[in-house]
């Protein structure tokens, strides 16, 4: 077959797949998905694999395949997760698998050598397909990342690699990649042997042809401490710390985790044919738990915002952003602004302590990056060059949006508005970084009103992903949209929420909090509350969580829902006491436990402080049933997320879920709120309120939304 024949062929029907026969006998299979910015893998892909292997197979002379991505800074960012969504029973799910398992166990059995030549994402299926091929070469961009992060998704890889990881790089350390779903950069990749070569991103073709014509060759042999664990002893000793560590971690809310354990020993000790059954067996049934359909639905649900511009109008363009406060949240949203979006950033603070504070914020995260090898020391000198700062306004005429952290007073940040204006170009867009404060009475004064919106930030700004970005009654549409850009540009996903009192994360929150406190209040230790909502499936429980906020921050919001709310929000009087005994948590390292100072031994952690049992004068002890704990607290939280719906807080249970789950650690396999009291049925949360509002008083009674639902059979979303 002639080259233009090949190619000929290969024009006439439309496919991700297009072959190209070089004049030295080597093939270059090119990836490229129809209409789509970034390659997917998807269920018809199957027989156009087939066809295009089939092809190359048929040039007698042919002495090897590259597979290349024909996408600018992707390989192949995983499989279209849309095809699970499809299958309506697990058997469906399982045949899904096999047809991958086949596919690739084609490219596999390849008589020449396959070189698979990466550069971008390589990530779930895309991965698994490069580990099909018999070779990888990677490129050393910083837009090279490989993994396997279907454990995200509340699944397995079920293309097979959770059989052939396990292989080439041993069981540790690919236990370790789909555990936690985690992205290996291209010198790491290659140090762990997960790929065989990584080169400049402009000769990377060059070297996996290079690799096809050396021919086969020998696979490395595994270091002598994953041989050790290959061994039937060494064997179970890992796989039963694996075990225990996955459990500490998960506290069994994520059966995808226990499954890949159970899969990789299986394909280990009873031989790769039996392992690529029990993969595909599990990824069936997994793909119809409920955890995985709640998963996929945050996955679909953040993709989806991540477009959103909040509104109709088209944002302004951003070109340069000035920032008001250098304290832990100016640096914080300065490092983002700069390190993710690129953009050159300007600090304002009173003196110069405070720029040089947010200054050394950006230095230390981007230390890390260079400590991991995923930055070199000149990249950094080179983003740091984006931050700069000044005591006065100098340099703020050009800046498109300034984002204001000051401190949480009304007249000051009214001060830091008209400043503002006086200072800048008349277009530019004042963000307000309030957790509590009406916006409508931060913009009172403004000469520009309709460029006053709130921009509220979560701490550490650097981790949590989240914003709420929050428009007044005069907010012009062009501000929303202009905001919500910047936030995708700091690699945040926002949602737009109402000006109201607490807006929705705070107002969500201070109620579960409240109910935590009654319970300590009542007796119960402050260790006991905390581990019973971490083992519901929180990442830290709410009494620590009050530490993290800060005890004078939740003290500040707390009256702010009163006054427009109503007594249900008020905190109990007992914990004025905390404030006056200086305890703002782990800021100062006072709270309801105690932080070791930095020169302290890392390892002593923080502590319970069994102070705070006689400032709020009670005796602890353990009385309540952990589960009867979390329902109480959450209970509370379902009930006002229901009510923020209704009152248009939020525009939709899908902004809600999202606002909970990567606001405050909602537990993600649940969902969200407004998932979780679909699957719990509107029915049996309003009779858990109405028994809770028995036992523990009126604040438990159930909104008027959720009795309505409740009546009608409704949900908050479809079937």
């Amino acid at each position: 077959m002639s080259v233009t024949n090949a190619l000929h062929e290969q024009r006439a029907t439309p496919s991700a797949f297009r072959l190209t026969l070089r004049p030295d006998h080597i093939g270059v299979i090119t990836i490229d998905v129809p209409d789509e910015k970034v390659n997917t893998l998807k269920a018809e892909f199957v027989d156009q694999v087939n066809e295009v292997l089939n092809k190359a197979q048929q040039y007698a002379a042919l002495e090897g395949l590259v597979i290349v991505s024909g996408k600018p800074d992707s390989f192949i960012a995983g499989a279209d997760i849309t095809m699970i969504a499809a299958c309506s029973n697990a058997k469906e799910a399982e045949d899904l698998a096999r047809k991958g398992q086949s596919t690739l166990a084609k490219i596999a059995a390849f008589p020449v050598p396959v070189v698979a030549a990466i550069h971008g994402a390589c990530l779930g299926g895309g991965l698994e397909l490069a580990l099909a091929c018999h070779s990888r070469v990677c490129s050393l961009d910083d837009k090279t990342a490989l993994g396997l992060p279907e454990v995200q998704l509340g699944l397995l890889p079920g293309s097979g690699g959770t059989q052939r990881l396990p292989r080439l790089i041993g069981a540790s350390k690919a236990l370790d990649m789909m555990l936690t779903g985690k992205h290996i950069r291209a010198r790491q990749a290659l140090r762990m042997g997960l790929v065989d070569d990584a080169v400049p991103q402009a000769i990377l073709l060059d070297a996996a042809i290079a690799r096809v014509k050396q021919g086969w060759k020998s696979k490395p042999t595994l270091p002598w401490q994953e041989r050790l664990m290959n061994g039937p002893l060494g064997r179970s000793l890992l796989f039963s710390v694996v075990r225990k560590k996955t459990l500490a971690k998960t506290h069994g809310n994520y059966p995808a985790a226990e499954r890949i354990i159970q899969v990789v020993r299986a394909g280990l000790e009873q031989g790769s044919g039996h392992g690529y059954q029990a993969e595909a067996r599990a990824f069936g049934e997994l793909a119809m738990t409920p955890q995985s359909a709640a998963l996929r639905s945050l996955f679909f649900a953040s993709t989806a915002l991540k477009k959103e511009r909040g509104g109709d109008a088209q944002p302004r363009e951003l070109q340069r952003v000035g920032i008001l406060g250098g304290g832990l949240m100016g640096g914080g949203i300065a490092c983002v602004t700069a390190m993710r979006g690129g953009l050159p950033v300007r600090i304002k603070d009173i003196n110069e302590q405070g720029i040089n504070h947010a200054l050394k914020y950006s230095w230390q995260v981007l230390g890390k990056r260079v400590r991991s090898k995923r930055m070199r020391s000149a990249e950094r000198q080179k983003q740091m060059m984006l931050i700069s700062g000044t005591t006065d306004y100098s340099g703020f005429d050009r800046v498109d949006i300034v984002v204001e952290a000051v401190f949480e007073d009304l007249e000051l940040k009214q001060r830091m508005v008209a400043e503002v204006e006086q200072h800048t170009a008349p277009h530019t867009v004042f963000a307000s970084n309030t957790s509590s404060l009406p916006i409508g009475q931060i913009a009172a004064k403004a000469q520009r009103p309709q460029q006053v919106v709130g921009l509220h930030y979560f701490s550490p700004v650097d981790k949590m992903p989240l914003v709420e970005v929050i428009p007044h009654a005069g907010t012009r549409e062009e501000t929303i949209a202009t905001t919500v850009a910047l936030a995708h540009k700091q690699g945040k996903t926002a949602i737009v929420v109402a000006d109201r009192a607490g807006f929705y994360v705070n107002r969500i929150l201070a109620p579960y909090i409240n109910e935590a406190a009654r319970c300590l209040l009542a007796g119960e230790p402050m260790e006991s509350l905390d581990k019973a909502l971490v083992d519901f499936g929180f990442p830290v429980g709410p009494i620590t969580l009050l530490d993290e906020v800060g005890i004078d921050v939740g003290t500040k919001i707390i009256p702010v829902l009163v006054n427009e709310l109503g007594p249900r929000f008020a905190a109990p009087a007992a914990f004025d006491a905390l404030l006056k005994d200086g305890r703002k948590g782990r800021k100062n390292g006072r709270g309801f436990y105690l932080y070791p100072s930095e020169g302290q031994q890392r390892q002593r952690g923080k502590r319970a402080d069994s102070e705070v049992y006689s400032l709020l004068g009670v005796t602890p002890k353990a009385h309540l049933e952990p589960a009867l704990i979390a329902q109480r607290c959450v209970m509370m939280m379902l009930n006002e997320a229901a009510r923020c719906l209704d009152e248009g807080v939020i525009r939709s249970a899908r902004d809600g879920d999202i606002g909970a789950v990567f606001g405050i650690g909602f537990p993600p396999f649940l969902g969200g709120p407004f998932r979780y009291i679909d699957r719990l049925g509107a029915e049996k949360v309003v009779k858990t309120l109405h028994y809770l509002q028995q036992q523990y008083g009126e604040h438990f009674a159930p909104c008027e939304r959720l009795q309505r639902m409740a009546q009608q059979g409704e949900r908050f979303y479809p079937r």
